[in-house]
This record gives C-alpha cells, sequence and structure tokens, in this order.
C-alpha cells in the first residue's frame, strides 16, 4: 500500500453485503499506474472462498480482476473483532481515512461495493479535481438539497434504527451553527451529497475534512451525509468541492442492489410508521429556526 504513490481505488465489503464488481473503460496503461484495493473482512472472504474466488481460509489476500483483495484479519491476542462491531463503521475506515492508509498516494477515488465504475479513474480524477483545481469531487444528492430533508429520510426509512440518536445529532448540529443551504453557501450548490464515489486530492483540505468527518461518524453513526455539510461549513479556510450533478454520476458508475439478506435485515430493523413533523411539533427544539427557514416560514 505504502508503493500506491499516484492514484489509488479503493472500495471495501464487510458481511458479505456486495459482490465483487469490476471496473470498466480502463485505459490501456491504467491496471499498471493504478493501484485497485479490495478492503473484506472474514465473513465476505468466507463466501468468496466457498465460490473459489478467492483461496481458502488461510489465504489473506487475492486478486480477483483489477482488484488486489485485501482482508482484514481480527486483531492478535485472540481479539477477534474489527475495529468497530457495526459493519458499516468499520467501512467508514476505508472511505475516510485513504491518505492515513496510502501516504505515499497522490489521488484517491474512493467507490462504494454497490457501485461499478464505468469510466477510468485516470479520467475522474482529471476532469473532476485536478483539471478543476478542486481538493475533491461529490455528486450532489438527486433529491435532498438540506441535511435536515436526509435526516428526516434517514429516520422515516429506517436506514440507521436509533431515530432518538439521529434527532438528537441534528439537535446538536443545530445548537453549534448548523444552516439549511441557501445561496448563500455557494459555491456549495447543496448540503447533501451523495457520497457513493469521492474522488479526492490528498493534502491538507481534504485530509482535513476527512478526518473531521471521521470524527463526526464515529461520535454519532455511519451516515456520513448527516455530517457533511456541518463539517464542511465549519471549516476555514473552505474545502474546495466540486459538486457535480447527479446526471454526470449517472454517467461515470453503475449502480446494483446489495446482497439480499434473510429476516428484516439493514441497520433499522423493522420498519414502523414515521409521523412527519410540522411546524407546531418543533417549540423549542434547538432545529425550530433551522427548518422554519427550510420551510420558508421564516427569513431570519
Amino acid at each position: 500500500m505504502e508503493k500506491c504513490n499516484g492514484v489509488v481505488v479503493a472500495s471495501a465489503i464487510f458481511n458479505d453485503h456486495d459482490k465483487i464488481r469490476q471496473p470498466k473503460g480502463l485505459g490501456s496503461e491504467t491496471l499498471r499506474t493504478v493501484c485497485f484495493f479490495m478492503f473484506i473482512d472474514d465473513a465476505t472472504h468466507r463466501v468468496l472462498a466457498s465460490h473459489n474466488i478467492l483461496a481458502g481460509e488461510r489465504g489473506e489476500a487475492g486478486t480477483v480482476g483489477a482488484w488486489r483483495v485485501a482482508r482484514l484479519v481480527a486483531g492478535a491476542g485472540g481479539d477477534h473483532r474489527l475495529p468497530y462491531e457495526n459493519p458499516a463503521m468499520n467501512g467508514v475506515i476505508v472511505k475516510y481515512l485513504l491518505h492515513r492508509l496510502f501516504p505515499n498516494a497522490r489521488f484517491s477515488v474512493w467507490v462504494d461495493a454497490k457501485m461499478q465504475l464505468t469510466v477510468d479513474p485516470l479520467l475522474l480524477v482529471h476532469s473532476f479535481v485536478a483539471g478543476k483545481g478542486a481538493d475533491m469531487a461529490v455528486s450532489k444528492h438527486p433529491f435532498n438539497l438540506h441535511t435536515m430533508e436526509e435526516a428526516i429520510a434517514t429516520a422515516r426509512w429506517r436506514k440507521w434504527g436509533d431515530v432518538d440518536a439521529i434527532r438528537a445529532q441534528m439537535e446538536t448540529y443545530c445548537r453549534n451553527g448548523l444552516q439549511p443551504w441557501s445561496p448563500i453557501k455557494l459555491p456549495y450548490p447543496s448540503d447533501v451529497p451523495d457520497t457513493a464515489i469521492i474522488i479526492r486530492r490528498h493534502g491538507l483540505a481534504s485530509d482535513l475534512f476527512s478526518c473531521l468527518l471521521f470524527n463526526e461518524l464515529e461520535a454519532f453513526n455511519p451516515r456520513d451525509q448527516l455530517a457533511f455539510a456541518y463539517v464542511r461549513d465549519q471549516m476555514s479556510p473552505k474545502v474546495i468541492m466540486n459538486m457535480f450533478d447527479v446526471e454526470v454520476f449517472e454517467h461515470i458508475a453503475v449502480e446494483y442492489r446489495h446482497n439480499l439478506k434473510r429476516g428484516n435485515g439493514g441497520a433499522g430493523g423493522k420498519q414502523g410508521i414515521t409521523r412527519m413533523a410540522s411546524s407546531g411539533d418543533i417549540a423549542g427544539s434547538s432545529c425550530e429556526r433551522y427548518l422554519l427557514k427550510m420551510w420558508g416560514e421564516t427569513t431570519e
């Protein structure tokens, strides 16, 4: 990993949540000049080994197509656990600390395991970051503009099971200055990204942003879209961020479904009925002013 001194493309599969998908559209020299790393845990390795995709239990790593597969082995001294019990949080380590894992890389492309790249990563780096003078690039969310919209959707669709914890997180952010998106925040066109693909120039600004965001995810939950704007807006000097349109996103990658699991699955467990809030429900909340501005009921 220390020998990757140019561009690294990284992804991760934990708890057999996805399949390994091969990137398409690679140039003739890309496999020679770009590092492709797929991080997996023991549960994923067992499934891949059972299908003869990787070596058996003693195999620590292997290659599957373009990807060099790195098996994350449990800790020493009989401790057979990864740093976090939640597989999604273990994935966050790879997703946001790539500059620590690959200290000599100049650029990185994070690809969620549900995504299949269809454009050469060297072209992505040039088009979205190097050619734009940006520190990082990420797609805008296709539907949500404000952080609170994403938080409401996360609670409503049980993308994270502890709804009270999401509320506490948003209350904390509102107390510390989180504001809904408005033209004042330009050139940032949105407060909510789609972080399935993140293109970064490794340097002070993007490294600091990634570390600060990781701290928020460890403190609250691995739903990175909820902490994204809070961290970004608090930074000074500002991180130069290229937030491109979702139509562009759809031309550089294909999204697949996660592996189906028996039972209710997911982080949230059973689906419950979540009542949508109104302006009468928020009196006294730290987010009252935020929500009223988002709903257009006040301009203060």
